[in-house]
């Protein structure tokens, strides 16, 4: 996919992009980054943006797009005040401001690697340990591309800095396997890189 193709397919009004990936960037691709986030937002005149707000590629991403247009970022964070010195958002949205139990299908998109199940349920259900929290980070990853009932949109289109060693790993592994099930087409930098 060329940027052009890109830029005629996704920037329409209601497009939400999602940029995200690794926290460990590769020194050399952290400006690549950030010139994406960038590029993105002066040359898309009607996208929105959105991250999870993690250290690493979220936070390089956002930040390109804030040296552009702040008032287009917005994050989904997973509990209120996440690392709020570094948050690029406009507009944020803490899944502890969610109502999880009027929100069944994100529950179950986040159950799709059965290992996962127990220790989200009880997130759900109100446990709050040191094993049930990574349940808030991957509630958290599948809300940015699903979108809320309750009035988060769905993601259009993500665009990722994976680990191209390793790929498909951790958080961003389990964000890029719930774009595949939810039909959301996505990037990652094999791809992006040629566009800056």
């Amino acid at each position: 996919m060329t940027f052009s193709d890109f830029l005629s397919n996704y920037d329409h009004p209601g497009t939400i992009i999602l940029l995200e990936g690794k926290r460990k960037v590769i020194p050399e691709d952290e400006s690549f980054l950030i010139s994406l986030g960038e590029k993105l937002c002066r040359e898309m005149k009607h996208a929105r943006f959105r991250s999870g707000n993690a250290s690493g590629s979220d936070e390089l991403f956002a930040r390109g797009v804030s040296k552009a247009d702040p008032s287009r970022m917005e994050v989904i964070v997973p509990y209120t005040g996440h690392r709020s010195k570094t948050n690029h958002g406009y507009a944020t949205h803490a899944l502890d401001e969610i109502n999880l139990a009027a929100e069944p299908e994100v529950t179950y998109q986040t159950k799709i690697n059965k290992k996962n199940a127990k220790f989200i349920d009880d997130f759900v259900a109100g446990e709050n340990n040191r094993i049930t929290i990574k349940a808030a980070y991957l509630l958290r990853d599948t809300i940015k591309v699903t979108g809320t009932r309750s009035g988060i949109s769905k993601a259009t289109f993500a665009i990722f800095y994976d680990d191209l060693q390793n790929p498909v790993q951790g958080g961003t592994g389990h964000t890029i396997m719930v774009c595949r099930n939810n039909d959301v087409p996505f990037v990652d930098q094999t791809v992006w890189k040629s566009w800056i």
